[in-house]
């Protein structure tokens, strides 16, 4: 099993909105960083995080819950999310559920 790092972690979310960006929106040539904000440089609407929710839950099962994530922040975080501070819920989630 692969272990669960920051890199590995944005790997996958990079693939998930790679995927994401070009089903919806056809653009395939976006650099997704730790810093990279989910409404301000990706431009995703509220239903794409819908979706993503999806996508994180069909990888990682019920481990990681985003929409839990989401609901523990105010309107402007969630204006402000980053890759990053995704990345790190989920490892925290993962390695959470791996403790037991």
């Amino acid at each position: 099993m692969t272990p669960t790092t920051e890199d590995t972690v944005l790997a996958d979310l990079t693939g998930m909105l790679t995927a994401l960006l070009e089903d919806e929106y056809g653009v395939d040539d976006v650099e997704i960083t730790m810093t990279t904000t989910f409404n301000r440089d990706l431009e995703l609407e509220s239903i794409d995080l819908v979706t993503l929710a999806g996508l994180l839950q069909e990888h990682y099962g019920t481990k990681v819950n985003f929409a839990e994530f989401l609901a523990g922040m105010e309107f402007d975080e969630i204006i402000e999310l980053t890759v990053g501070r995704l990345v790190e819920y989920v490892v925290q989630s993962l390695k959470a559920a791996e403790a037991g």
